[in-house]
């Protein structure tokens, strides 16, 4: 079962229960407080507990559970709110240090990959998109690699016509902002990813016979960095 289908799932179980919470509430059999102290932090919760079995990078999610769990519990009473607020930057400060120490070691062989072809080859395309709107469309072209930055913006990657000819390399970073890239069918894609409140999602249909994956002999290694963003693969 894919991720994607994983996080389908679990956000059906959600609105299941808080159908049937409400239908017990409205029929009276159960007294139950829907708007309890701190219910708001379950908009941080939930997403967060989705994003550790739907998302590659875990760590931005555990950082909000993390937080979202410690809101609630300070709303309730539980814990010292201005507690919460000293502690966390230390915790940020430990949070980015595992993640230097412990890179996804699960996506190694395509990190190593990405920095073979990152030595190997010159990124002729560098596109930065700071408080505005890209779009970049390379039909027709020959396309051997990109750097992609958006700030408080949004970039446009249109590979669908590309000439893709061997496997290449998008470094993907955004800060506020998004990132879209539309990569034609016959080529296979590998993600590795550094998210903190941001997120990766490849919407593309996948089949997951090995004929299929077989018959995709480029692949295009996207290495994507997100903070408060998102970056797209369509």
């Amino acid at each position: 079962m894919n991720n994607r289908k994983i996080a389908r799932i679990l956000w059906g179980l959600a609105l299941v229960a808080i159908g049937v919470v409400f239908a017990l509430k409205v029929l009276g059999i159960a007294d139950i407080k829907i708007f309890f102290n701190g219910w708001w932090a379950l908009f941080i919760i939930v997403p967060s507990f989705v994003g550790l079995f739907s998302n590659r990078d875990k760590l931005g999610s555990l950082f909000g559970l993390g937080i979202g769990v410690a809101l609630l519990l300070s709303a309730q009473g539980i814990l010292d709110f201005s507690l919460i607020w000293k502690l966390l930057i230390p915790i940020i400060i430990v949070l980015i240090g595992l993640k230097l120490i412990f890179p996804s070691s699960w996506r190694r062989g395509t990190h190593e990959r990405i920095e073979q072809l990152k030595h190997d080859k010159q990124v002729p395309v560098k596109d930065t998109a700071a408080f505005s709107g890209h779009k970049i469309d390379f039909s027709g072209q020959v396309f051997r690699g990109a750097e992609l930055d958006a700030v408080f913006g949004s970039i446009s990657c249109d590979l669908r016509y590309a000439i893709i000819e061997e496997d290449c390399v998008i470094t993907a970073s955004v800060v506020f902002a998004g990132i879209s890239i539309k990569v034609p069918d016959h080529v296979h894609v590998e993600i590795a990813s550094e998210t903190f409140f941001g997120g990766v999602s490849d919407k593309r249909q996948k089949t997951v016979t090995s004929d299929n994956l077989q018959d995709k002999k480029i692949t295009l290694y996207i290495r994507a960095s997100s903070v408060f963003g998102g970056i797209d693969i369509t």
